[in-house]
């Protein structure tokens, strides 16, 4: 466990480098047993994303394979993780979860935060996968060790682009939910299993888009921007999520032939969303009324970050070598595993490629420089990594920003009917999140 303590900043700066990362919805507890379960499809960049949104330390179960792998076993231990066997791994071993079920027990017991993915694997479905009974046992035995209840909160990772280098990734957290009338039954009551982990079930679909199909993702997205954008809406990041399952539900049932009138609605948000997309428009950046003075003064702003774009170029020739042989050897190491574990790859090839460029270059720096001046190359390194990755997100906003506004300076009359189009569809989305028939 010589890497618990450390395990917020790492996760953090492994979460922030990997990905454009946010976190809404409610707040988890600093002090006190906390059962953290969460949706699992990113192998194991999901624990430091849950210990990110936990802002505290935490302890995972993690599936009795990784104790013994030979690339990822030391860090499964050393952050303090408990082993689970599952029964395709090997049946014979099944007998040791009783140990590990109490010892995490115990953890709770003393005030330690732990974390667990219920669905037992880590998967590429657009839904969520049948939760196992492990969670609600945990929690049963553990509520008999306190002697009450304790806060069981869902988190849902959503990805953009999960395998994709700085993709947007946001970690919902979602509310505690009420379970103190199970507290006083064993972890043995299977009646008692059922009912909590059916509630545990609940509370993380509040928290993660259970969609048909990937496909479905963009439209459903869409519909939710173009009603935030029209119409004054809690911007909360529950209350979100709230209106994407109302989109979600209402494809399923337009697939189920329940609500074929909801279905020129869906056609037109898809040619609304594509047409959007060719401008480089967004149902919100849509709706903005950009005057030139605006535009100047946005401009003056940006004036000094032009100070920075050399020090990106450097970045990118400097770190092009360890940036492309951490992508090559991430995606041989996760061919075995499936592509959610891509990420987990790239994440720790990255760390000790990086790591070993960063001193050979201070090496070699070191015979022109002087040892002192190689430390100093060294030191500084890590700085203009950062700096390159930071001014070029910024580059990417400005680009962007530069683009709709001269889309919406030069093309007013087809920017006025998408306008215009969008608030009429805003209007029948409002039925739809409402819970009003047409």
């Amino acid at each position: 466990m010589w890497l618990y303590n450390a395990m917020p900043r790492i996760s953090s700066l492994a979460c922030q480098v990997y990905y454009r990362l946010t976190v809404g919805g409610a707040r988890v507890e600093p002090e006190g047993a906390v059962l953290l379960v969460a949706n699992h499809t990113n192998s194991l960049m999901d624990p430091p994303l849950v210990v990110v949104a936990a802002q505290r330390r935490v302890r995972f179960m993690a599936k009795s394979t990784l104790f013994t792998h030979p690339g990822i076993s030391w860090l499964v231990k050393a952050v303090g993780s408990v082993p689970v066997y599952r029964q395709q791994d090997d049946r014979k071993l099944l007998s040791q979860n009783f140990d590990s079920f109490r010892d995490v027990s115990s953890a709770l017991a003393e005030g330690h935060a732990v974390g667990i993915f219920p669905e037992g694997i880590s998967h590429s479905a657009s839904r969520l996968q049948p939760l196992k009974t492990g969670a609600a046992r945990i929690a049963l035995g553990a509520a008999v060790k306190i002697g009450n209840a304790f806060p069981i909160v869902p988190m849902g990772l959503v990805f953009r682009d999960r395998r994709t280098f700085r993709s947007a990734a946001h970690v919902i957290v979602g509310n505690a939910f009420e379970w103190d009338d199970l507290a006083g039954r064993p972890p043995t009551d299977k009646e008692a299993v059922r009912e909590l982990t059916r509630r545990i079930e609940a509370s993380m679909r509040t928290v993660t888009l259970n969609l048909h199909d990937w496909s479905d993702e963009q439209l459903v997205r869409c519909a939710e921007r173009v009603w935030r954008a029209e119409f004054d809406v809690s911007a909360d990041a529950l209350d979100e999520m709230a209106r994407l399952r109302a989109g979600t539900n209402a494809l399923a049932q337009l697939r189920l032939g329940e609500e074929s009138k909801w279905r020129p609605l869906a056609r037109a948000l898809r040619a609304h969303d594509r047409m959007l997309t060719r401008l480089g428009l967004t149902p919100r950046t849509l709706r903005e009324q950009v005057s030139s003075d605006a535009a100047l003064r946005w401009t003056i702003t940006r004036v000094p970050q032009l100070a920075f774009v050399p020090l990106a170029a450097i970045g990118f020739v400097l770190f092009w070598i360890p940036r492309e042989i951490t992508a090559a050897v991430a995606e041989k190491l996760a061919r075995a595993e499936g592509e959610d574990a891509v990420p987990t790859y790239r994440v720790l090839a990255g760390f000790l490629f990086f790591a070993i460029w960063f001193l050979l270059l201070a090496i070699a720096s070191s015979f022109v420089l002087g040892a002192w001046g190689g430390l100093i190359v060294l030191l500084a390194l890590p700085f203009v990594a950062f700096s390159a990755l930071a001014v070029g997100d910024s580059r990417r906003l400005t680009w962007e920003a530069i683009r709709r506004f001269f889309v919406l300076r030069s093309q007013r009359d087809r920017v006025a009917a998408l306008r215009e189009r969008q608030r009429a569809l805003a209007v029948q989305l409002q039925q739809l999140f409402e819970g009003e028939a047409v």
